[in-house]
């Protein structure tokens, strides 16, 4: 991508509608080839970000969703024990003796994300999608800190396996806890806001091509009023996706129709949340028209 207006065109042609920050954030990323941390609130697009990059790059998308608890040997590679013991005992069996180079060889190997990432062929390099790494331990994020920095990953019977082309890396977060400092230092940074209202209608549009342009823009109007309420769950993009697509499989037209309320638990996720929202659907539609 030659630069920031490239790179808003080829993610237009795969239906991501990015800013000009988002632009010039995974224009520089690539071009300087740094990991790209984005952050936003639940739902405003970030895994789909990365999933369009990849699209657009016409090159695999190699995804690690991360949870607290996830280990290494989920995320960066571990042995195949089975493999390993069964060799064993086929050596027994040829009153044959295995060394530890033997049993720890590359043709035990399990590849996980990160180390398919490094070890891919090319040669366009893969998108890897190091998905809400803020659910991850502290501890998982000090293990990203030399594939993050080096493209690389030092396994202790092997040796260092460093990509021959870099991995397009990119991670995201809901801020759901700080990240490591020496995480950020190794990445750029953008932060995803809610579209403003234009955008997010047409980021609509294209998700549920079937609705009609009144309700797409009363429902993304309506979605971005109502996230100015105090909700403890405020609706994302995804959300306001999946309500206009409810409501068009419905047959509504507008947000005039009777059952348009109990559609709402689309957009509202929580008990309060609901209530919240259906009386600013109920003032909606006290208001004139």
């Amino acid at each position: 991508m030659k630069d920031p207006l490239d790179v808003r065109r080829r993610l237009d042609a795969v239906d991501y509608l990015a800013d000009d920050g988002m632009a010039m954030a995974v224009f520089l990323a690539l071009e300087l080839g740094k990991p790209l941390l984005l952050e936003g609130e639940p739902g405003v697009g970030k895994t789909a970000a990365a999933k369009a990059l990849a699209r657009a790059l016409d090159t695999p998308l190699i995804r690690l969703q991360c949870y607290e608890g996830l280990t290494p040997g989920e995320a960066l590679y571990e042995w195949n024990y089975q493999r390993q013991l069964l060799a064993i005992r086929l050596a027994e069996a040829r009153h044959a003796s295995l060394t530890d180079a033997d049993l720890f060889a590359a043709e035990f190997l399990q590849e996980r994300p990160i180390l398919r990432a490094v070890r891919h062929p090319g040669p366009v390099p893969p998108v890897l999608l190091i998905d809400e790494i803020d659910r991850a331990d502290d501890e998982f994020e000090a293990l990203l800190f030399e594939f993050l920095g080096e493209s690389g990953i030092t396994i202790p019977e092997l040796g260092t396996f460093t990509a021959a082309t870099p991995p397009v890396v990119v991670l995201t977060s809901n801020r759901s806890r700080d990240l490591h400092d020496a995480l950020r230092r190794r990445c750029l940074y953008h932060w995803i806001d809610f579209p403003e209202p234009g955008r997010a209608t047409e980021i609509v549009r294209r998700a549920v091509p079937g609705a009609t342009d009144g309700l797409i823009r009363t429902a993304t109007t309506f979605v971005g009023d109502v996230r100015a309420l105090g909700l403890d769950k405020a609706p994302g993009m995804a959300e306001a996706i999946d309500w206009v697509a409810a409501l068009s499989v419905l047959g509504a037209a507008d947000l005039a129709a009777d059952d348009v309320v109990q559609t709402i638990g689309t957009i509202a996720k929580t008990p309060d949340d609901r209530a919240a929202v259906a009386a600013a659907l109920g003032a909606h539609h006290e208001r004139p028209a």
